[in-house]
């Protein structure tokens, strides 16, 4: 979801709540046994730290769901030092669960991303293996798309994929991103 510098006429204490309601309506929009992914990453300014997991995590309880997954996505190294050097990719859902017999990753490495902010291909293939695993659901919703590595990794597993970006060379970027994944 957008950083508060995203939102530039806006003061923190209002993008905090704003981004609290965000998180609380994308979790009700998802379907009761699929997955709201968040991949958020965590920034610095004010003299404090800005924990975006912990604001997911409210809105995501306000919306009757659970944690299923918690993991840290390795930064890069070009990251600036207003943000964390790594990011949070939060799965929470109603009905979906973990199996925790199955292997699972706690930490994704450092992988291919098209922009310092964005998702790596590595984050973006173990949120859409999730889904595929862990849910009915085969169409990913990104409503915050940026440049679109979710949905060019979610179409290269076979999953149909949507994206909503308000910035408009962001969105030119997202229709035409294809990669590439290795087996």
């Amino acid at each position: 979801m957008p950083d508060e510098t995203d939102l530039f006429t806006v003061e923190r204490s209002a993008w905090e709540r704003w981004f609290v309601d965000a998180a609380e309506l994308c979790v009700r929009a998802a379907d009761s046994q699929g997955l709201a992914i968040f991949f958020q990453t965590d920034t610095k300014g004010g003299g404090r730290w800005l924990d975006k997991a912990a604001l997911v995590r409210e809105g995501a309880v306000r919306a009757g769901a659970r944690c299923v997954f918690h993991w840290i996505a390795l930064g890069d190294e070009r990251a600036p030092r207003s943000r964390a050097g790594y990011s949070h990719v939060l799965g929470y859902s109603v009905e979906a669960t973990l199996d925790l017999a199955a292997p699972m990753r706690d930490v994704i490495a450092p992988g291919d991303s098209t922009w310092t902010r964005g998702m790596s291909v590595t984050a973006c293939r173990a949120a859409c293996e999730a889904i595929v695993a862990l849910t009915p659901t085969r169409t990913v919703i990104d409503p915050f798309c940026g440049h679109g590595t979710a949905l060019a990794v979610a179409n290269a597993l076979g999953l149909d994929a949507i994206g909503v970006e308000y910035a408009r060379r962001r969105a030119k970027r997202a229709r035409s991103l294809t990669v590439s994944l290795d087996p």
